[in-house]
This record gives structure tokens, sequence and C-alpha cells, in this order.
């Protein structure tokens, strides 16, 4: 009997979907707390986890680290609101399994945890894809054809290539193009995200390490680098890779050479390498966050994904696309989206791209009852989404304030004022949390912090 370990604060909830598991032949333990449920990680062995994004203690990619530390296998599915979809689709990309919303809706929960479970039963696959053998969506609006005419004019270089957007994008899907169009495509691509590993752990997964390097380390370990011999490597996330190791980047990327830990001897690699990321690295390196020359040797080529509601035609294109794929997964026949459904889902403006987008038609799918997915199948923040015209965001914006007050930049001001020391309690104190629950980086809230005289 598989067994699941669940974390959530609310004990109501906790026990409704406890007893609904039980039904299904699942064992469950739960735990209120973040750290409650890392003891019990500790303690014993489970399947799968199944946990809140906001916990008391923790948020969920901070817990969801910490779970990567004590164990690599176990799925971990995060619970979460679709106000936090931007940061778990983050979390998907540093180890977690998938993402369902609250309300849960029970048939999409079970699917989930049954594919789940599925996938960490399955023996590991090589990392090297053949030519052809990925399946890949082109799109038609004017972003798309030019994302392919860069593709194909870097593909056969080795140029290394900096892939830039928003996480959901599909970097991945690009970086993949570039290897099977490339003269590599019959070699390895490696892909590993760089957000995932500790400062501890990203040199041995890059690197490899020798016998004995340190405690633990009872045999030789392949890096990734090794892994990628004669094929590409495609680091994403690059701008979360530890400021240490990136200097061992730079070396490996300019010498054409790794040292593995605790080894006295160096190793030639043929590699090319391929970074992805989320945010400016230029910023990155004005605030001394990554290397500026780590950068340009990266930055040999450049391309830059658009956010899903900025490719025109393109959102009723993929959601065609993952019908067919939920169609296949599922064992169902839905032929398509009615006149509503296909109009909200190219109203909504999708934070989470692609990655939403394909998890919204799987859920419609899974929950259709005819031919044609309706507004009935679809969340109710996409059903009911309106972007709020100018005129009318502006009375509600100022309605909040002094009527007398007409100087904006003062009403911004304090608004952001507010926003920061509400944060800050939130997270007590810690402002590297606050940084980046706020979106910006530490230098920018240590400038907002003495600009607007909060002292902590």
């Amino acid at each position: 009997m598989p067994k699941i370990l669940l974390i959530d604060d609310d004990p109501a909830f906790c026990l409704m979907l406890r007893g609904f598991l039980q039904r299904q032949q699942y064992e469950v333990a739960t735990a209120y707390t973040a750290n409650d449920g890392l003891r019990q990680l500790k303690a014993q062995s489970f399947d799968l986890i199944l946990t809140d994004f906001r916990l008391p203690d923790k948020d969920g990619l901070e817990l969801l680290t910490q779970i990567r530390v004590l164990t690599q296998e176990v799925p971990v599915i995060l619970m979460t609101t679709y106000a936090d979809i931007r940061t778990a689709v983050r979390a998907i990309k540093m180890g977690a399994f998938e993402y369902i919303t609250k309300p849960i809706n029970p048939d999409e929960t079970l699917l989930v945890i049954k594919n789940a479970l599925a996938k960490k039963a399955e023996p590991k696959q090589e990392a090297a894809i053949q030519a052809g053998s990925l399946q890949f969506v082109r799109g038609q609006s004017a972003q798309a054809e030019q994302i392919e005419e860069f593709i194909s004019l870097v593909a056969p270089t080795n140029l290394s290539v900096i892939i830039e957007g928003e996480s959901g994008t599909g970097k991945e899907y690009v970086a993949r193009m570039i290897h099977q169009q490339s003269k590599r495509h019959n070699k390895p691509f490696v892909a590993i995200d760089c957000g995932a590993l500790s400062k501890e752990l990203a040199g041995s997964e890059l690197f490899g390490y020798v016998r004995g390097a340190f405690t633990g380390a009872q045999k030789d370990k392949e890096g990734q680098f090794e892994a990628a011999e004669g094929g590409t490597l495609f680091l994403d996330e690059i701008g979360n890779l530890p400021y240490e190791v990136q200097v061992k980047l730079l070396r490996a990327l300019q010498e054409r050479k790794v040292r593995k830990l605790g080894s006295t001897t160096d190793q030639d690699v043929d590699v090319r390498v391929l970074a992805a990321t989320n945010e400016d690295l230029v910023q990155a390196v004005a605030n001394g966050q990554f290397r500026e020359d780590l950068y340009h040797r990266l930055n040999e080529f450049k391309i830059n994904i658009p956010a899903l509601r900025e490719r025109d035609g393109d959102v009723v294109l993929f959601a065609d696309h993952f019908l067919q794929q939920a169609n296949h997964e599922l064992e169902k026949q839905v032929e398509g989206f009615d006149v509503a459904a296909e109009e909200a889902l190219l109203k909504y403006n999708w934070p989470g791209n692609l990655r939403e987008l394909k998890n919204v038609v799987k859920r419609a799918v899974l929950l259709a009852k005819s031919k044609f997915v309706t507004l009935q199948e679809l969340p109710q923040e996409i059903v009911n989404y309106a972007p709020a015209p100018a005129q009318q965001a502006s009375v509600s914006y100022t309605s909040a304030v002094d009527p007398m007050e007409t100087d904006l930049k003062s009403i911004n001001e304090r608004n952001e004022r507010e926003m920061i020391m509400a944060m800050l309690e939130r997270v007590k104190y810690n402002k590297s949390k606050a940084a980046r629950l706020l979106n910006i980086d530490r230098k920018t809230l240590y400038n907002k912090l003495k600009l607007y005289n909060i002292e902590i």
C-alpha cells in the first residue's frame, strides 16, 4: 500500500483528504507544519509527499529544498491557490512533480497522485534524446516564427546560448530543439536545474567526485559535464547557481576541462552549454550576484521567449495540442473547446504560461462530460478573469487614499512601503526571503529600507 505524507496546517482539510485517500487504498500520515513533516520524513520512508504551499513555518520553496536534501526520489505535489501559480511553476523547476489548485478536485488529485507514483516506479531513462523523438508544437505568432529562425541559425554552430523567459514559457523545449538541429544531435542532451542545487551539492553534481572525496563518498560519481560528453549540457535557471560554483563553471567553459571533487587531475570535456534564466542576468551582474565574465562567456547568442499572453494566436494552438495529449493520457475523446471556453482561454493572462495552460487543459478534459470543453470545466479564476479598465482601476485605487492627496508619487511610495512592511512581518523579518517573495534582489530591498526609513 503506497504511503503518503500529507502536510497542511488546516486540521479539518487534512482529516477530509486523509479519509478520501485512505478509501482509495493509500496509507496517509499527516503533519500540520513543515518542520513536523521533515521530522517524519527523517524517521520513516514515504512514497509521495503532498503539501500545501503556504505553511506557518515555511513556504513551499523552502520546504521543497529541504525535502530534496533528504531525498531525491520521493515525488512532491504542491497544493496552491491561483494567486501562487508563478511560484508553483518555479517549484516545478526546483524538482516538484506537479501542483494542484485549491479547492482541490478529488478526481484531479487522484490522477496526479497516480501519475507521480507511476513515474517514481519507472526505471531511470538515459539522458540522451534521439533526433525526431521530441514533440514540439510550433506557434503561429510572429514571435514564434522569430524563435524558430533563431534556432535554425544558431543550432548548427557551437555557440553558447542564453535562453531568457518567464517560468513555464518553454525554455527547455527551445534548448532541446537547438540540440536536435545541431551536429551533436546523436549525442546526449543533459538538463540540470541550477535552482535545485545547493552550494554543497552543485560542484559534485556538475563535475562529479572521486571515492573518498568526503564522508559518504564510497565510489566515484560521474558529473553532468562527463555525462553530456560530445553533446549538450542545458543549465536551467543559471542565475541561481552559487557564486562559488560560477568560478568553476567559467574555467570549464574556457579551458574545456573539469576536475572532480577530491581529484588532483583534470579531465578534457567536449560539451556545448545552453543556459536558461527567468531573471535579468544583466541586473544580477550589476548587483554582484552573477559573474560578469561568466555572463559574457555564456552570452554568445541570446534568445528571448515571450510570455504566452504576448503571443497572439498561440493560446488556442497550444491548448488544442495539450487537449490531444490529455485525451491520450486519460483515454478520452474530447474534440475541442466550445466558443465560450475558447474566449475565456484567450482572455486570461496565463501567469504560469505553457505549464499552467497544460494543467488547465488536462483538468478540463478529465472533467468534460461532452465532446467539448465548456466553461463549467474551467477554473473560476479563468472564467471570471477580467482585466480592470484603466479608469476603473484609477477610481478604485484613489478611493482607498486621502481624496485630497493627488501626488501619485507619494501614493505609490506609501503603498510600496506598506507592502514591504507587511511582507517583512509575514516572513519574520527575513530580508532574503522578503526580497525573493517581492521579486526584487536584496540590494534593491536594502535601498528601499533606507529610502523609507524602515529599521529592523
